[in-house]
């Protein structure tokens, strides 16, 4: 039986709850899995552990908060089952030896509730499946630099109510996007930065072999977090900031002013 000490701990502490898990948290994950931000960016190498982490957040959030709910998107079915699997995963290992004794009500294919009145459910991002949810707890957006501006702009009205936290997860893809936007922009979200080399769990001979097989830009964007010019773009991105200039009167100054 697991005593209610070791579960309080793990309700205060989602480390506690990650090492519960046999999972042991690189440095970056420790501080991530402690932060009590509402607002997260995570711009991560592939293989950094950026899912795996967000999957603990949210089954943290459904088990430790009552009548949570937890909403995981994505740009595709996949990528949102992908995610979810891991939280699947995780719960089942949590219980009941972690203390994560609540017990599931429901399990489908793209969401779970328990009955403690949570629910986790996993969605494409497309703003027909999310338009019908409020009172968002949590709300994670998986390979957030591929999901569209206008399912963006559709679920941040979701939080209002709530105050639910959002995290922004992704490796970069091009330098366009609310994902590179909000990465660069001035607003207050925390920020995290995690190049390949500093994921112990990808071996430096393997990041030597991919540098020398890939084109430079893809690498850097796969393994060194960088936000390139995309194969598509006619004009660079540098090329066209360096076009404009405050000397030249705006076209149409009501546009440019709103």
């Amino acid at each position: 039986m697991v005593e209610v000490r070791d579960d309080l701990l793990l309700a205060l502490d989602r480390v506690a709850l990650a090492r519960s898990l046999g999972i042991t948290p690189d440095e970056w994950q420790e501080k991530l899995l402690r932060s009590n931000e509402s607002r997260i960016l995570l711009n991560c190498a592939r293989q950094s552990g950026k899912s795996l982490m967000a999957a603990v957040i949210a089954l943290h959030k459904a088990l430790y908060t009552d009548g949570s709910l937890v909403l995981i998107l994505a740009p595709s079915e996949r990528q949102a089952k992908e995610t979810f699997a891991k939280v699947i995963e995780n719960y089942r290992a949590a219980s009941p030896s972690s203390g994560a004794s609540v017990p599931p009500d429901s399990f489908r294919k793209l969401g779970m509730q328990l009955v403690n009145g949570s629910r986790i459910e996993a969605l494409p991002g497309t703003e027909k499946t999310i338009r019908g949810f409020s009172g968002v707890d949590l709300l994670l957006l998986d390979e957030a630099a591929r999901v569209d501006d206008e399912l963006y702009f559709a679920v941040r009205p979701m939080l209002a109510v709530s105050g639910g936290a959002l995290m922004m997860l992704s490796t970069p893809y091009g330098r366009r996007g609310v994902f590179f936007e909000e990465w660069t922009g001035a607003e207050a979200w925390e920020r995290y930065e995690v190049p390949a080399l500093e994921c112990p769990r990808i071996p430096p001979s393997f990041l030597e072999a991919e540098r020398r097989s890939l084109p430079a830009w893809i690498y850097r964007q796969e393994y060194e977090c960088s936000f390139e010019d995309t194969e598509d773009q006619l004009f660079g991105y540098g090329l066209v900031s360096s076009s404009i200039t405050d000397e030249v009167a705006p076209l149409f100054p009501e546009e440019a002013a709103s």
